[in-house]
């Protein structure tokens, strides 16, 4: 799978912008990415903040790995 170039805090960072009054296509624009992209993250992260998104994070890993050993 590949790693996306933005990082847990930037992602926690464009999902505030928008909670803050920034519209999508202005946020989409600003910086590089598309609106599906950003309302995939909306769906999976929102209301979330960095702590969460790092638990959420290992326990997809986890899970991964179980998956992986199981097969």
């Amino acid at each position: 799978m590949r790693k996306s170039k933005f990082s847990d805090a930037q992602i926690i960072a464009i999902l505030k912008q928008n909670e803050n009054g920034v519209s999508v296509p202005e946020l989409c624009r600003e910086h590089g990415m598309s609106s599906a992209l950003f309302y995939k993250w909306r769906a999976k992260y929102g209301g979330m903040d960095a702590s969460l998104m790092k638990r959420l994070k290992e326990l997809e890993e986890e899970n991964k790995r179980l998956k992986k050993m199981y097969a």
